[in-house]
């Protein structure tokens, strides 16, 4: 049996037997459908993507935007694969059983409220082996999923593999920045203004054993080279490397967070032609000739039609513009194709995607009224922390609290992140609200 085909529970060849399937990537269908059947990705159907759950019924979910990255994501191996550069990578390049896997487990470890509620979990765990949601991804897959008792969805380990987008520990990387104002805060005001708390790209020290196992096939030069971090002069440190197989889902994600996240905020009307004019339509009027470019007036009308199918169409053809300027490349510092391929962008498409993605940003993420969104979720993260963390043995649930035992504070930040946008809500007004909630309430 391959290596990669292998799970951390057995090596046992009986172990590997079709799943549904006797074709050969079986076993990538077999954890394809653990992901899907698993807790922790139902759960991403009531996390907040961009915008807050309740505001429409249109806009993503993070389960919608999984679920966009792995169509995605296979869109483009069926490209690589058609090309004649890669007539003889065939074998390398992932199944779509694979990369959907890949794509469907790669957010399935980020807690309630976005990104403001990983900055919150990171704020009250900075001190305990921090909180990252890609950290806690592994976490889940590894340990906590609900197929295994010791090994979580006890995937192959190509598939474990490829959801490794940071191979780097929380105590190599975290380098915090003081505050501007680094006195101490006034008391009951710690926690006002948590984003210097934001986490290095990690995992965690405790997974250090599923890591070797994972890299256990490369030879010593390669797992040292791809573990090798950046030092800036300030800041968290940062990895350099990702596997062929996770620069795929990478790419796969940035697309689908940059034009579906776009196309959310014309639905709503969140932005304006006319910054989409002067912040990304005036730029790439300036590249060189490239196909966008070629039909920008017709990019311009159709996104910013009051018609939903032309901006749809419009999205599409971004979509795919994008995903046919991916090629693979190598790295050549690399012996195991698993890390010295990796798929890249064209530059010139690259630019235009950072482009959509920057505007996106600036115009929708960092407006004042979802900045009050993301910082209610990030108060009700960090409160619901400082109560059970003050309260270990009379509010934690009975099988939480003998985690919490044995595996302390990390045991009460998988319990909140389990939890979603709405759950973590009625928590926190059921322990706050003297009205809300009933002794029949599960949490």
């Amino acid at each position: 049996m391959s290596v990669w085909l292998e799970r951390r529970s057995s090596t046992n060849s009986d172990k590997a037997r079709g799943f549904n399937s006797t074709r050969p990537d079986s076993q990538y269908q077999r954890d394809r459908a653990r992901i899907i059947h698993s807790a922790s990705f139902r759960s991403l159907q009531s996390k907040t993507q961009v915008l807050g759950l309740g505001e429409s019924d249109f806009y993503r979910t993070r389960l919608t935007h999984s679920l966009e990255v792995a169509q995605v994501g296979s869109g483009i191996c069926e490209w690589l694969r058609d090309q004649p550069d890669n007539k003889d990578r065939g074998d390398l390049i992932p199944s779509f059983s694979l990369i959907e896997a890949i794509c469907l487990a790669h957010d399935i470890g980020h807690p309630p409220f976005g990104h403001g509620g990983e900055v919150a979990m990171n704020t009250m765990m900075r001190d305990h082996g921090g909180f990252e949601g890609n950290g806690q991804t592994l976490r889940i897959i590894a340990r906590l999923g609900e197929f295994s008792e010791n090994c979580g969805l006890d995937l192959t380990r190509r598939t474990m593999l490829g959801t490794i987008k940071y191979p780097a520990f929380y105590s190599a990387t975290a380098r915090y920045n003081k505050p501007v104002h680094s006195e101490e805060p006034a008391a009951g005001t710690q926690y006002l203004n948590i984003d210097h708390w934001a986490p290095p790209k990690c995992i965690y020290d405790a997974e250090s054993d599923v890591l070797d196992w994972l890299l256990d096939p490369f030879n010593n030069a390669d797992r040292d080279l791809f573990q090798s971090l950046t030092n800036p002069e300030t800041g968290h440190r940062r990895t350099r490397f990702k596997p062929f197989d996770t620069s795929i889902m990478e790419l796969a994600d940035d697309i689908a967070y940059g034009v579906h996240d776009l196309e959310d905020a014309l639905a709503l009307s969140l932005v304006s032609q006319d910054a989409w004019m002067s912040s990304v339509s005036a730029v790439i009027s300036k590249m060189d000739d490239n196909p966008i470019k070629a039909s920008l007036d017709e990019y311009n009308r159709l996104l910013f039609s009051s018609s939903a199918n032309d901006r749809k169409h419009a999205i599409s053809k971004l979509v795919g513009y994008f995903i046919l300027n991916i090629q693979v490349a190598e790295l050549e510092e690399f012996e195991d194709p698993m890390l010295r391929l990796q798929a890249k962008m064209a530059p010139e498409a690259y630019e235009i995607l950072l482009l959509i993605k920057d505007f996106v940003m600036d115009h929708v993420i960092l407006r004042p009224e979802l900045q009050m969104l993301q910082y209610k979720g990030q108060q009700v993260m960090v409160k619901l922390f400082e109560i059970f963390e003050a309260n270990t043995d009379r509010l934690l649930p009975v099988d939480v609290f003998k985690e919490y035992e044995q595996d302390g504070h990390r045991a009460i930040a998988d319990y909140l992140c389990n939890m979603t946008d709405v759950s973590a809500g009625k928590l926190f007004h059921k322990l706050q609200s003297p009205t809300s909630g009933s002794i029949f309430d599960r949490n």
